[in-house]
């Protein structure tokens, strides 16, 4: 008896030791709450402390990485979107209680449903295509993401049966659906690298896209367009006397960015032992202390190059390209095949896309541009938004490059000119779209 006291002593402190312990304090710091977290070191366990972070739309402000010897230490500086402290309890509950768990990448949220992987070259209207065929196999999109990147497209696309509401796992059924859409992702010039899978395991979304981006080489391909600004700068040099390598990243912050560059770490096999996370204004600095899983750094230039170019990928592939555009209406069979041509005929490419439904209502995200990668015309926006419904579609976020190009119209004209596209139009339409005002014209 007393052996079988001394091995159940022993069961506690083994999970007292692999358990996160978890300290969440809003009275330290006047601009932000700190979240704490320590923990056995294992690999992968900072990622998992940011999924639960982000998955919350928390922005991360600062943060401070370090790992001795088996122990795991963090401390986050996290606001909301509107920059405020978190008050609300039952958020806080929350990420304690996924902290706290030692396997938070399981998720629940898409259990029934069937998760479709594509990879292929993107092209105008491809998105349109792949809805047409899901649609007509009779599959229902309930919730999915698109990523283009450097001429390439990845999307997890979860569908269920249109007249069953049930998983797809009937075999024949499945095999038409890859054999359907790889002919489209294939299109006339990409037979070896389309790519289509069909899989009920459900993993993290945005953590699958990153995979299988990677996967695809996307960060090894020459960007089709040469416009973009504020790339992301990445350096990595080696610290020989400690035997690290550091890696520093500097760009423009954005929502989710810790999580985009600590996933392309961890599926590249790195190991974060230290970190410093820090944003002034706009920018964000991160600089992290990496070894290979073996404890060994970097150890040539092309592994070095290659961790630069992955790296800058992982940031520019969640860049918001062209104009954000809102649908939210009842959500019905083949709306997306519907809403997609439209754009498809309007000469619109879908940069990104956020699918999701809730109820039954469809609230759906997209980004947009030309045909080319250049800002849309506004007039075309607004013949999309006529075809589809004002009130379903709206204009959101507007790119600054338009309020730029306004600007420099309206000083070309002069302040007394008229101006097609002012900055003046632009506030006026957003308070319009938004329900402000009965009218921007």
């Amino acid at each position: 008896m007393e052996w079988h006291a001394c091995l159940d002593e022993y069961e506690k402190l083994v999970i007292r030791m692999s358990t996160p312990r978890v300290v969440i304090d809003n009275a330290v710091c006047p601009t932000a709450t700190l979240v704490k977290v320590d923990s056995a070191r294992r690999h992968g366990i900072l990622l998992d402390a940011v999924q639960v972070l982000t998955d919350l739309n928390l922005s991360i402000k600062k943060a401070y990485i370090s790992s001795d010897g088996q122990w795991f230490m963090d401390v986050f500086h996290v606001t909301d979107l509107n920059g405020n402290k978190l008050t609300d309890e039952s958020v806080i509950s929350y990420i304690e209680q996924s902290l706290e768990t030692t396997d938070p990448d399981r998720s629940h949220e898409f259990d029934g449903l069937t998760a479709l992987e594509l990879t292929g070259t993107d092209r105008v209207g491809l998105l349109s295509e792949v809805f047409a065929v899901l649609a007509d196999l009779q599959c229902n999109v309930v919730d999915a993401k698109v990523w283009t990147h450097n001429g390439r497209i990845a999307s997890l696309i979860y569908v269920k049966d249109c007249n069953s509401g049930s998983p797809i796992e009937d075999s024949q059924q499945i095999d038409r659906i890859e054999a359907r859409l790889r002919n489209v992702l294939k299109g006339d010039n990409d037979i070896r690298s389309a790519k289509t899978s069909v899989s009920m395991a459900v993993t993290h979304t945005e953590r699958r896209l990153h995979q299988m981006m990677f996967a695809d080489r996307d960060y090894d391909r020459k960007p089709i367009l040469q416009h973009k600004v504020d790339l992301p700068v990445v350096t990595v040099q080696n610290w020989v006397e400690r035997g690290y390598s550091v890696v520093n990243v500097q760009c423009k912050d954005r929502t989710k960015l810790l999580f985009d560059v600590v996933c392309t770490l961890t599926d590249m096999q790195y190991v974060v032992f230290h970190a410093t996370i820090n944003t002034t204004g706009d920018k964000a600095y991160q600089e992290f202390y990496i070894r290979h899983s073996d404890g060994t750094p970097i150890s040539s230039e092309p592994e070095r190059q290659r961790v630069i170019q992955c790296l800058q990928a992982a940031v520019e592939r969640r860049a918001y390209e062209g104009v954000r555009l809102e649908l939210c209406t009842v959500d019905r069979q083949a709306l997306l095949a519907d809403v997609t041509r439209t754009f498809r005929e309007n000469g619109l490419n879908v940069t990104r896309a956020e699918i999701s439904t809730t109820r039954d209502m469809a609230l759906n995200v997209f980004y947009v541009t030309d045909a080319i990668g250049n800002l849309a015309d506004p007039k075309t926006i607004e013949a999309v938004r006529q075809k589809i419904g004002l009130g379903k579609l709206k204009v959101k976020e507007l790119p600054l490059v338009y309020q730029e190009k306004a600007e420099r119209e309206e000083q070309a004209v002069g302040v007394g000119g008229t101006v097609l596209l002012s900055l003046g139009s632009i506030v006026r339409r957003n308070l319009y779209n938004l329900g402000l005002i009965k009218s921007y014209s």
